[in-house]
């Protein structure tokens, strides 16, 4: 199975959460950070919009929180038409140096105030989600974690074959008896329990 290329952009996008967050902050001018806290007795003078670009930042931070949320939903909607044996498991971290530049790249100058940068930044992201898609690591996002998905190096059988591969699953990977999924060069698995 491949994922339908909507489908595997929003995974990608979610990846992205901590980059929109870390925009937003700097954002925010320092001197909104200065200011007292409001009371009710001031709420009239209060700052509710700490942003310089509100429409971008909030927007970037919507998008890559529905982005995340749906990331989790679609990973446990999947059907699992396969029955698999796990023999041996052990977890591995999520490969996260594709997402790594992309955070070091925005403490390098990029703002919502310069939108040339942003466009340069918009084309990146969209090569590094062609290179992802088509490489079969899209599934390879570290804010899977947050959900408790866990990626796992795995023995297993599947109709009398035995493989190893690698399987991501929400919860840890014990030796049983598991539905899975093929997605791309990944198994994704989910136990005959939650069936």
């Amino acid at each position: 199975m491949q994922f339908r290329i909507l489908s595997a952009f929003i995974i990608f996008l979610g990846s992205y959460l901590p980059l929109a967050l870390i925009l937003a902050v700097q954002d925010i001018d320092i001197s909104w950070w200065q200011q007292d806290i409001c009371g009710f007795d001031s709420i009239a003078n209060c700052v509710f919009d700490p942003f310089s670009n509100p429409h971008l930042a909030s927007s970037f931070l919507i998008i890559t929180l529905l982005a995340v949320y749906l990331s989790d939903k679609s990973l446990i909607k999947i059907d699992y038409p396969f029955t698999a044996t796990v023999t041996k498991s052990k977890s591995i971290p999520n490969d996260i140096i594709n997402y790594v530049f992309p955070y070091v790249v925005s403490f390098m100058g990029i703002s919502y105030d310069e939108p040339e940068k942003l466009l340069g930044f918009a084309v990146f992201l969209i090569w590094m989600f062609a290179i992802t898609y088509k490489s079969g690591q899209i599934i390879m996002n570290p804010l899977l974690l947050m959900f408790g998905w866990k990626l796992h190096e795995a023995s297993i059988k599947i109709d009398d074959h035995d493989r190893d591969v690698r399987i991501l699953v929400k919860g840890p990977l014990k030796p049983g008896t598991y539905k899975v999924q093929s997605v791309q060069d990944f198994y994704i698995a989910r136990s005959n329990d939650e069936c």
